[in-house]
């Protein structure tokens, strides 16, 4: 089994707590995926996530192909970070940390993710072929949209 792992860091000009509120809503996904990438939340959201918090969704996200998707958020220490664990879903393990650090002057935003592809050397051979770009471009979005918004502290 290959464990494939993900790390991106930006640093943004934006306030702790907005950063923080930003992030932790899951309604904000579509703004910073691609287009291919779309996300309709099927379970009710409070305003605020708890470690333990189960959210559901539909996802298109390869081939326009929908798919049921189930996340628990499996921690939360608040305004410093939160991980999203898949519980239903199209990878065999997934775990996504959001960890957030103060500047003087903004934030740096750290995504940290491991997964695991189901279905042997064919999950591998498909994540050479397609998901690991996909993800690549997931993340290009994701920083090209915030750099756009809050640009980087000075």
């Amino acid at each position: 089994m290959k464990i494939y792992q993900f790390y991106r860091r930006q640093a943004l000009d934006m306030k702790l707590d907005e950063a923080w509120d930003f992030f932790t809503s899951p309604y904000n996904l579509n703004q910073i995926t691609p287009d291919f990438f779309h996300v309709s939340i099927t379970s009710k959201v409070p305003e605020r996530i708890y470690s333990g918090l189960m959210i559901s969704y539909k996802m298109v996200a390869v081939f326009g192909l929908p798919m049921d998707w189930l996340s628990e958020v499996s921690h939360c220490d608040e305004y410093k970070r939160f991980v999203y664990e898949q519980r239903v879903g199209p990878f065999k393990f997934l775990s996504h940390e959001v960890a957030l650090t103060p500047l003087d002057k903004g934030v740096v935003m750290e995504d940290i993710i491991f997964y695991v592809m189901p279905f042997g050397w064919f999950g591998r051979l498909f994540h050479r072929l397609l998901i690991g770009r996909k993800l690549n471009q997931i993340f290009d979005t994701r920083r090209d949209y915030l750099h756009a918004r809050w640009g980087s502290p000075e």
